[in-house]
C-alpha cells in the first residue's frame, strides 16, 4: 500500500509539472504569436534626376519639282549640308542612318487640271543620329536653322521628334533602394512614436517598379527616375 500511494503521489506529481510547463510554453507561444502580428505597413520614395545618356535625332528634309533626276540632286545636297553641320557640331563621329527618298506624286490625287500643284514631285528623306552625346544633340538642335538658311527644308512633325533615354539604371538602382527603404523606416519610426512602441526588424518587403519620364516636357534630355518600395516593419514594446 505504501508503495502505491508513493507511485501515485509521484504521478500526480509529474502530471501537476507537466500541466504547468504546458501552460508556460502555451503563455510564451501566444505572447510570441502576439508579437508577431504587431507591425506596420509603410511605403519609402526615391527620386533622382539624371541626364539622358542616349539620343536619336531624325533630321527630315523635303525637295520638290517636276524632274525625279534635279529632286535627287537637291536631296543629295541636302544630305551634305547635314554631315556637315553635325561634324561642327561635335557630333560627326555619331552612327548615322540614311533613308532612302519617301516619293509623292501629287498629279495622282485626283486634283482638277488647273488646280494641280506647281510641282508634281515632292521628296522627303531622314537622317536619323544615334549618340551617347545627348547633350551635344540638344545644343546641335537649337542651332538647326543654319540648315534652314544653307537651303535645307527641314519638316518638323510629331514623327520626327528626338528621342532621349537613360541606360544607366542597373548603377543607381541599389542606391535608390536603400534611399527608398530609409524613407519608409522613417515613417515607421513616427508611426511607432505615436503609439508608444519602436520599430523592430523588417517582417516583409517589396520592390516597386522603377519608372523613369521626362522631367518636362520642355527638357526631354532630363529624366526624373522614381521608386515606391512597401515595407512592413515589426513594432515592439
Amino acid at each position: 500500500m505504501d508503495n502505491r500511494a508513493s507511485n501515485n503521489f509521484m504521478a500526480s506529481i509529474i502530471v501537476s509539472l507537466a500541466i504547468v510547463t504546458a501552460a508556460l510554453v502555451l503563455s510564451s507561444g501566444i505572447e510570441d504569436f502576439r508579437s508577431y502580428d504587431r507591425y506596420v505597413s509603410v511605403r519609402g520614395f526615391a527620386e533622382r534626376e539624371v541626364q539622358a545618356d542616349l539620343a536619336y535625332w531624325p533630321i527630315s528634309f523635303s525637295a520638290a519639282g517636276n524632274n525625279l533626276q534635279s529632286i535627287q540632286l537637291e536631296l543629295d545636297a541636302s544630305a551634305e549640308a547635314v554631315f556637315d553641320f553635325l561634324e561642327s557640331q561635335g557630333l560627326g563621329g555619331a552612327e548615322v542612318s540614311v533613308s532612302a527618298p519617301r516619293i509623292t506624286d501629287q498629279h495622282t490625287f485626283g486634283f482638277a487640271e488647273h488646280q494641280q500643284p506647281a510641282n508634281r514631285f515632292t521628296a522627303q528623306s531622314v537622317i536619323t543620329v544615334r549618340t551617347n552625346d545627348a547633350a551635344a544633340v540638344k545644343n546641335a538642335m537649337s542651332a538647326a536653322g543654319e540648315l534652314v538658311s544653307k537651303g535645307v527644308v527641314l519638316i518638323h512633325s510629331y514623327e520626327f521628334q528626338p528621342i532621349f533615354e537613360y541606360t544607366g539604371l542597373a548603377e543607381i538602382k541599389p542606391e535608390m533602394i536603400a534611399q527608398a527603404t530609409q524613407d519608409a523606416r522613417q515613417a515607421a519610426q513616427q508611426f511607432a512614436r505615436d503609439s508608444g512602441s519602436t520599430v523592430g526588424a523588417i517582417r516583409r518587403a517589396s520592390q516597386g517598379l522603377f519608372t523613369i519620364n521626362d522631367r518636362d516636357p520642355f527638357t526631354p534630355e532630363i529624366k526624373s527616375v522614381r521608386v515606391v518600395t512597401s515595407v512592413d516593419y515589426f513594432l515592439e514594446e
